[in-house]
């Protein structure tokens, strides 16, 4: 009987969890930190580690360098209610099986448990802490993020990052470049949105002298400034088609010829890529290469709005909170209130993540603090753009890629026998997110029978 060494300095989780595993038929051996883990992992067999990692004193990555140090086939599952891309990326690293957010569903935990055991676990390296967090939250769907990075950071290929305006793409391309094989290398960011076409190939590939007017000297564009480190193509999803042909070719040979040059330079940078757009709707819209699309999307990461993961707030706000006020010079206003965070909570947030920040920030300059909800309601209602949903007709575009989005779900419900639960994992998205989707189109799909739920 398989026996699992549950590390929590909190007695009620800790407790939790043993009885957890104990009545999936586990044998839970309990201890309060890191020194009595290690008088329990010499004492008596145990067969996997699942610790916390912030306690008093030693944590659980120090525990689980020790792990992998001294037992190597010992897999070690880390648990935190304060996740970080940081945490995430030293614990995959290090050579965890798995992070896991608080609070975490039981038979989560039970899943991973049970795959931890199945197979022996690779060794890890061992690695310093890294700085502050750059990005901030412990719902699951941004664990999710913190673990697709860790995993795809150190590899030498492409990566697409989806999601909407204000999600935080620029920081998980900025986490892939410090995390990668050339963190000392340029990072170089391009608004391919912000660029008119006529002189985004200057932008990227540079310019001879004399190739078009006001070209008074050479220059060379972000491709060859980012060689040895990694270049980010923001809003990729705008480039024209005729541009995508041009940029299709350099991910295929990585050789940038300048405007004007008869001649190219090889470059060896990692291009991330992110767009607030559905990049398939858009191929099948005929908006985008589908080809360029395959190029890019080495790897997918796609980053939940905030709408998704409310439950961050007040990791948020603290964090954008103590930010704002170094930046500013004034004290740190400390937790927000109560009915603050209750505002926050009811606020649509169409400018995600981004949007927050700026409601702190002009939350602190008018009140020097974070208490009063009047405050906090007057500076979200400055902030947030009038609704123009009404007076705004659709464009051609919008009405293509919603008919390709309806007929793209209708092909993966038939796929998936009608399975929403199965259906939203393939599409990417939440299951609440696909019942508002299949209401808006009309679509009506019987009740889940193979997950047993209904929709609610």
């Amino acid at each position: 009987m398989a026996r699992i060494l549950v590390v929590d300095d909190d007695p009620a989780i800790r407790e939790m969890v043993a009885l957890t595993l104990e009545k999936s038929g586990l044998v839970a051996v309990r201890a309060s930190g890191v020194r009595a883990a290690r008088a329990a992992l010499a004492s008596s067999a145990i067969d996997l580690v699942v610790c916390d990692i912030y306690m008093p004193g030693e944590n659980g990555l120090d525990l689980l360098a020790e792990v992998r140090h001294a037992r190597p086939d010992l897999p070690v599952i880390l648990m935190t209610a304060r996740g970080t891309i940081e945490t995430a990326t030293l614990a995959s690293r290090i050579g965890a099986f798995d992070y896991l957010a608080k609070p975490f569903d039981l038979g989560a935990l039970l899943d991973r448990v049970r795959a931890a055991l199945a197979p022996a676990g690779a060794p890890g390296v061992a690695v310093e802490a890294g700085p502050a967090s750059m990005i901030v939250g412990s719902h699951p769907a941004i664990v999710e993020v913190y673990k697709a990075v860790a995993r795809v950071a150190p590899l030498a290929i492409p990566v697409l990052v989806l999601g909407e305006t204000g999600t935080g793409k620029e920081l998980v391309a900025r986490a892939l470049h410090r995390f990668g094989a050339h963190p000392d290398g340029p990072f170089v960011p391009v608004n391919c949105g912000a660029i008119p076409d006529t002189l985004l190939e200057s932008e990227l590939f540079g310019h001879v002298r004399g190739a078009f007017t006001d070209a008074r000297r050479d220059r060379r564009g972000a491709l060859a400034l980012a060689d040895g480190g990694t270049v980010f193509l923001d809003e990729v999803g705008d480039v024209s088609p005729a541009f995508q042909v041009k940029l299709l070719r350099f991910l295929q040979d990585g050789v940038v010829r300048p405007v004007g040059a008869d001649t190219g330079e090889v470059v060896h940078a990692r291009v991330v890529a992110a767009t607030h757009r559905e990049p398939r709707l858009l191929v099948a819209a005929g908006a985008f290469r589908e080809d360029l699309y395959y190029r890019h999307a080495g790897y997918e990461i796609r980053l939940p709005p905030l709408r998704e993961r409310l439950s961050d707030l007040p990791l948020l706000v603290d964090h954008f909170s103590r930010q704002a006020a170094a930046e500013l010079g004034i004290a740190d206003p400390g937790p927000a209130g109560r009915e603050v965070l209750a505002a926050l909570a009811a606020h649509p947030w169409r400018g995600n993540v981004r949007e927050l920040e700026q409601a702190v920030r002009r939350a602190l300059i008018d009140s020097r603090g974070l208490a009063d909800a009047t405050v906090m309601r007057r500076v979200l209602a400055e902030l947030s753009p009038p609704d123009s949903h009404e007076s705004s007709a659709p464009s051609p575009t919008t009405g293509l890629l919603e008919d390709a989005e309806r007929k793209h779900i209708l092909a993966v419900l038939a796929a998936t026998a009608g399975n929403r639960s199965a259906a939203a994992r393939i599409l990417g998205i939440e299951r609440k997110t696909l019942s508002r989707k299949l209401k808006r189109f009309g679509i009506e799909v019987e009740s889940d029978q193979a997950d047993g739920r209904d929709e609610p």
